[in-house]
């Protein structure tokens, strides 16, 4: 059986992983016959709270909270390597920009976790697929812009496209239930909820790119 990576970052949309987003990837993967290995740092993130959109002052850890998500079966990322994978998928959520890089405050200056960034590397020095969801292509970018020069989609947004573009990967436009293949580095990306207006839609863009993940593994 096949094992794809999910790497996650929180549990919320605002502060750690989209939840719709994560849970889509999970049951497409189940589908597929594959297995998931659910991963996330150990690392405190700033929490958010979702009703107010305000953030309230106190910390939560990733892992922690990753784990809500994959019902308690989840390792810390470290402990992860590219051997143990055929393919990972980054779902989005603000996490992905703010507690695995810091895309969200730096753009395309932003710094990666140094084990995401250790992960990333080895996939696609692997020729192992890479799938990444709503802003997650942005971490993909700075952990991976400069040497591989990926192309990526977060969808149309103008702005987070330029700041893509800054790193040297090249940003494609996306309808939110297609996605975007970088057969060079093996990378599938889809907009998700940076487009998407109703639940359907993300469930739509993101079965069709764990399908072409899984179809490069």
């Amino acid at each position: 059986m096949k094992k794809i990576g999910i790497v996650l970052s929180g549990c919320g949309v605002y502060d750690g992983s989209e939840i719709h987003e994560a849970v889509f990837t999970l049951l497409a993967i189940d589908r597929a016959g594959a297995e998931a290995v659910c991963m996330a740092p150990s690392m405190d993130l700033r929490e958010v709270n979702h009703l107010t959109s305000q953030e309230t002052g106190a910390t939560r850890n990733a892992l922690v909270e990753s784990a809500r998500i994959a019902r308690g079966k989840i390792r810390d990322i470290k402990d992860v390597t590219a051997a143990d994978l055929d393919a990972v998928i980054f779902p989005g959520g603000y996490g992905a920009a703010k507690n695995l890089c810091t895309f969200a405050e730096k753009g395309a200056a932003a710094t990666v976790n140094p084990e995401v960034a250790r992960l990333l590397r080895e996939m696609v020095t692997a020729k192992k697929p890479i799938g990444a969801i709503c802003i997650a292509p942005a971490l993909i970018a700075a952990a991976l812009g400069r040497d591989f020069k990926p192309k990526l989609t977060i969808g149309t947004d103008a702005g987070t496209a330029a700041a893509i573009a800054e790193t040297g990967s090249q940003h494609v436009n996306c309808p939110v239930t297609e996605f975007v293949v970088d057969r060079e580095n093996k990378i599938v990306s889809t907009p998700a909820y940076m487009l998407a207006t109703r639940i359907s839609e993300t469930a739509d863009g993101i079965e069709k790119a764990v399908k072409a993940v899984l179809e490069m593994t």
